[in-house]
């Protein structure tokens, strides 16, 4: 089955985790990370959906799934070994227009969760399309190796300087120009190397009117320049 990949804004929106175990405090911290409003459905957790439910981060019911819990929310995850709470959660789920997930049920999912690898604000996503989620977990460790943290680092600064660009930099054709020369310089193998003697040219003969890393408000880095 081919799948519609996408990344989601859930901050703010109510999703939904029917389980309590390991994989479903996998579901309840990625979401809270992405700022959802999440309700957790289970008799019983682990110490940190607990801890996060006795600090009110997110809502937990101690109980069984019950027919109807999933309606009003915008996505839903079934973290569950009970098959019967599963087929009831996907048909409420359907007839409530609510998006689902069955961890290693595919069949019964709507959406299915990638393996994802993050530095920064760079997040990519990889998927088998559920044939072999631990395929997609090694291939994931895989680009760990090849995007290191040079790569949030760039990212943030280029957020940065998108920032101080906005509306004084009047052409959108010499914005495309800065971000794209950038884009294709040796600023990632600068930051790798902790050049910021570097960076500091390269954004004076790239972008001119006094752009430094001082002037970004970068003078702390997460990879230690010197």
């Amino acid at each position: 089955m081919k799948y519609y990949p996408t990344f989601l804004r859930v901050a703010g929106r109510r999703c939904l985790v029917v389980g309590g175990g390991r994989v479903a405090a996998q579901k309840v911290t990625a979401l809270v990370e992405a700022a959802a409003h999440v309700t957790v459905i289970s008799p019983a957790t682990t110490p940190e959906i607990e801890a996060l439910a006795a600090t009110q981060v997110i809502a937990h019911h101690p109980r069984q799934y019950v027919s109807g819990d999933v309606r009003g929310f915008f996505l839903a995850f079934a973290a569950t070994d009970d098959e019967q709470a599963q087929q009831q959660l996907a048909q409420d789920a359907r007839a409530a227009g609510v998006l689902l997930n069955v961890a290693d049920r595919p069949e019964l999912c709507d959406f299915i969760v990638p393996a994802v690898m993050e530095q920064g604000d760079l997040v990519i996503a990889t998927s088998t399309g559920g044939a072999s989620p631990a395929l997609a977990k090694r291939i994931r460790c895989e680009l760990q190796q090849s995007f290191g943290p040079e790569y949030a680092e760039a990212l943030r600064l280029l957020q940065r300087l998108r920032e101080r660009l906005a509306g004084r930099v009047a052409s959108a054709a010499e914005r495309q120009r800065i971000f794209t020369t950038l884009a294709n310089s040796p600023l990632l193998e600068y930051l790798r190397q902790r050049q910021t003697r570097a960076i500091d040219q390269l954004l004076a003969e790239t972008v001119g009117d006094g752009i430094s890393l001082a002037t970004l408000g970068m003078d702390t880095l997460g990879v230690k320049l010197s």
